[in-house]
């Protein structure tokens, strides 16, 4: 045993665990916790420029590697309640982090004393713990506590609250003996691993829903192996895009009203059973259950049990870490094969393939219009980034694009907040990755709009050397808001551009208002402007050069036309598309375009 300060505690717990990055702000009410961490100097320290910022690293450090838990500090009351967004998107994606506020000292709890505040009240619906440590003592226990959590069942984000006093008292503790505490998930049985294999064989047509709970559970290959050995194709989630590359045989498209492919949802359409694993049946996925299950059976592998029927009924439900669950499926499908007992799919394989190599399920991309529309920077993209590139991104016509359009090779290589949607996500989430692999080819995206919420962090990116590149689609719109405000015959309030005082004489008349690339060398980075396809090649290798020449984040903003509608709808069988396809030919109904379009 060993006297210590039960903030010297903490980190030595901390430690055990396995972590080796914080983000945060320091502050008066936190400061022996930083005193700790400065005195043992085993957990490396990122200084975001604002809270939230610092909880949306900790998201990307968490989402870049199996195993990472992100861990972000702030002072008292303001600091925590900054911090509630990013617990919020964590808990909302099952993405494990830890945050750790300081507190008044307990004799001024309930006495309205500066930046005192209830947070742990605050943080309990979007946590799935969230306490105030009131006795010095249970300081190693509460953080022994928070990891067991955080790991075990659905994975999710833990707030512990320390106050002054608490993080000052002197307690006995070994941190030699000690150990974390077992994990639990749950698995599923070979009982009913048989069972669904039973009823997919009794399926013409069926599909797997790969979720995010597959990539939450480092099983992505499993999941292949499986597609393999049973001939079914996969769609992914947004949350599991890359789960199977996107040039794999098997992947069938992603389904949705947004975030989606033609021929994933023509797919979906076609199935008559879906086996989802992992996945929360969101509604951007499905449109009405009344659509989505119409004609189908289902079976749900999950790791909560209350997801299970959470959205809709399923036919056969299984609670199972997905791992567990693929272990299973794959032992027992290598079997059935051995045997001669899988149902030959190749017909519907084919048939799948079919409507993914189809022009007519294909949007165009091959614009050479400036400004430019975002279909041919996409193009671009894919063109210039290859086949190992992560990005990160997180709401709006940019991303949702993005996802129509980009391509995703494999698991963590599609870095995405899926529920919140918090705008100004992608930049502190994009450092939080880079901070958890140094080396990773790492591309952020963000339309205007987003880029300013939080664009005081790339000084993060600066000071800390963490670089990456950020594109930047520029339309100087809400666009996602002006294309839903269509339905209200209006335009309000959601465009960006004015007349900077301080753009030459010559570019007043472009109106986009924010200089971006001045901003962005104010604070320490490299920016480049871009208007033509033909120029973003060259501005991605410039990027590259500067990122290896001075360690820190380059952004290349590209102008784009004001005014894109991007393709998406209330169904998945009525998705609008705003464009002209592949084949060239649009398929609007003339009543939803008289209602929609110019």
């Amino acid at each position: 045993m060993a006297k210590m300060k039960a903030a010297m505690a903490a980190v030595l717990v901390m430690e055990k665990e396995g972590v080796t990055q914080a983000f945060g702000v320091p502050g008066a009410a936190i400061n022996p916790l930083y005193a700790q961490l400065k005195e043992r100097q085993t957990i490396a320290h990122v200084l975001a420029r604002h809270v939230e910022g610092a909880s949306h690293m900790a998201e990307g450090y968490t989402r870049a590697k199996a195993g990472n838990i992100g861990v972000c500090i702030g002072t008292s009351g303001p600091a925590g309640t900054d911090m509630i967004t990013g617990l919020y998107s964590a808990q909302a994606d099952s993405i494990p982090i830890l945050c750790i506020t300081g507190q008044a000292p307990r004799a001024r709890l309930h006495k309205e004393d500066f930046q005192a505040v209830d947070i742990a009240s605050i943080a309990k619906p979007v946590t799935k713990w969230a306490t105030t440590v009131l006795e010095p003592a249970q300081v190693p226990r509460a953080f022994q506590q928070a990891f067991h959590l955080m790991r075990s069942g659905r994975p999710g984000p833990v707030l512990i609250d320390l106050p002054f006093d608490v993080q000052m008292a002197e307690i006995e503790f070994d941190i030699d003996t000690y150990e974390p505490l077992p994990v639990y998930k749950p698995a599923a049985t070979r009982k009913q691993i048989d069972k669904a294999l039973d009823l997919l064989a009794a399926a013409a047509k069926p599909l797997v829903v790969a979720g995010g709970g597959i990539i939450n559970a480092d099983a992505s290959e499993l999941l292949v192996q499986f597609a393999e050995l049973t001939g079914i194709p996969v769609i992914p989630t947004l949350m599991g895009w890359g789960t199977i590359p996107d040039d794999h045989p098997l992947m069938a498209g992603m389904c949705g009203l947004q975030t989606s492919h033609r021929y994933g949802n023509a797919n979906l359409l076609a199935s008559d059973f879906v086996i989802g694993i992992g996945n929360r049946w969101a509604n951007r996925h499905t449109g009405s259950p009344e659509v989505y299950c119409k004609g189908r059976k289902f079976i749900h592998v999950d790791i909560e049990p209350t997801q299970i029927g959470r959205v809709f009924a399923p036919d056969y439900g299984i609670v199972s870490d997905a791992r567990a669950a693929l272990e299973l499926f794959v032992q027992v499908a290598r079997e059935r094969k051995a045997a001669g007992k899988l149902p030959d799919r190749s017909a519907w394989v084919n048939e799948c393939q079919g409507r993914k190599a189809d022009l007519q399920y294909l949007r165009k991309t091959n614009y050479d219009n400036v400004p430019m529309k975002p279909q041919r920077v996409y193009q671009c993209m894919n063109n210039a980034f290859g086949k190992d590139v992560t990005y990160v991104s997180t709401i709006g016509l940019s991303q949702i694009a993005a996802a129509q359009f980009l391509h995703v090779y494999g698991p963590r290589r599609w870095i995405n907040c899926g529920q919140a949607g918090p705008l100004g996500w992608t930049v502190p989430a994009a450092l939080g990755v880079r901070a958890a692999d140094p080396k990773r080819k790492l591309v952020a995206l963000s339309g205007d709009y987003d880029f300013q919420f939080m664009l005081e962090e790339l000084a993060v990116g600066a000071q800390f050397k963490l670089p990456y590149i950020h594109i930047v689609v520029n339309n100087s719109y809400l666009g996602l808001i002006r294309q839903s405000q269509r339905g209200f015959t209006m335009d309000y309030c959601v465009q960006l551009s004015f007349d900077n005082v301080n753009t030459p004489a010559q570019e007043v008349s472009r109106g986009y208002g924010v200089d971006h690339v001045k901003v962005v060398e104010g604070l320490g980075c490299k920016a480049i402007r871009v208007h033509r396809q033909e120029e973003i090649a060259p501005a991605i290798a410039q990027a590259e050069a500067w990122m290896a020449e001075f360690k820190v984040p380059v952004v290349i903003e590209i102008i784009l036309e004001r005014v894109t509608n991007i393709s998406m709808g209330t169904e998945i069988d009525n998705v609008v598309e705003f464009e002209e396809l592949a084949a060239g030919k649009g398929d609007v109904p003339t009543a939803i375009a008289a209602a929609l379009l110019d």
